[in-house]
């Protein structure tokens, strides 16, 4: 599977960036994907290349660019509920940094470059993530109802809060289908059944599935979190997904 390094021109510098893509040339429907907390790393250009063998290409920027390339933070092969804590110590100064305005400065710059990419075909793409990566595929999706035609995310980070930006405030400029796919302690029922209502208003299809026996992080299998048959059922959930709004394999 081909696959290179590119460099994102954003207003706030350069932002480093893994893309994966199917041999043969030709054009494919575009794919963001955002990162978890923990930034881009193998576990994520594996996904990428997962994806791109279904017949997209894919683009996962470093996130945290602002304070260097990936990885940001040195990473122990297999971060355990014993590392967690001191990675997280870490890395929350970047990711309170990262601020919704930053975010949808970061959203306009990826679409713009994914959508000018000579490998990508005309038409929508999909915004996809994982942890606080779901957020900004959210945030990215309602930003561009014009060029998104599908968000998924997956254990993501707190999509229904108090703050006037809260991703589910923002539902009403959402066109794009949505998949979300929760742990079983990622969001509390309440929340849940506003974030629902939120999306039944606006009339756009999706689904908000609890993955049974599931923590927090369970797609990926650097981390203690990791359930592999929850990742199967993410790709049983994606793929059609993306095949549905975007078309591919």
């Amino acid at each position: 599977m081909p696959t290179t390094t590119l460099q994102i021109p954003t207003t706030d510098g350069q932002a480093d960036a893994f893309a994966a893509f199917p041999d043969g040339g030709g054009r494919h429907p575009g794919v963001l994907l955002y990162t978890d907390a923990f930034g881009l790393r193998p576990e994520l250009e594996e996904k990428a290349r997962e994806l791109a063998g279904h017949g997209y290409y894919v683009l996962v920027p470093n996130v945290h660019y602002r304070h260097g390339p990936a990885p940001v933070i040195e990473l122990p092969e297999h971060i355990t509920a014993e590392n967690r804590p001191a990675l997280f110590g870490r890395l929350m100064p970047l990711i309170e940094a990262h601020t919704a305005e930053r975010a949808l400065r970061d959203a306009d710059a990826y679409v713009r470059f994914l959508t000018a990419r000579p490998e990508v075909s005309p038409g929508p793409i999909a915004a996809i993530g994982y942890c606080m990566g779901a957020v900004l595929a959210m945030r990215t999706a309602t930003a561009h109802p014009d060029q998104v035609a599908a968000v998924a995310g997956f254990h993501p980070a707190p999509l229904v809060t108090d703050a006037p930006d809260s991703p589910h405030r923002l539902v009403p400029k959402l066109t794009a289908e949505v998949h979300l796919g929760l742990a079983e302690n990622d969001m509390r029922p309440e929340a849940i059944t506003e974030l629902r209502r939120a999306l039944d208003a606006a009339g756009v299809g999706h689904a908000i599935e609890l993955y049974p026996g599931t923590v927090h992080g369970f797609t990926m299998s650097d981390t203690a979190a990791f359930d592999p048959s929850a990742l199967q059922r993410h790709w049983d959930r994606l793929l059609p997904l993306l095949a549905r709004t975007l078309g591919g394999s």
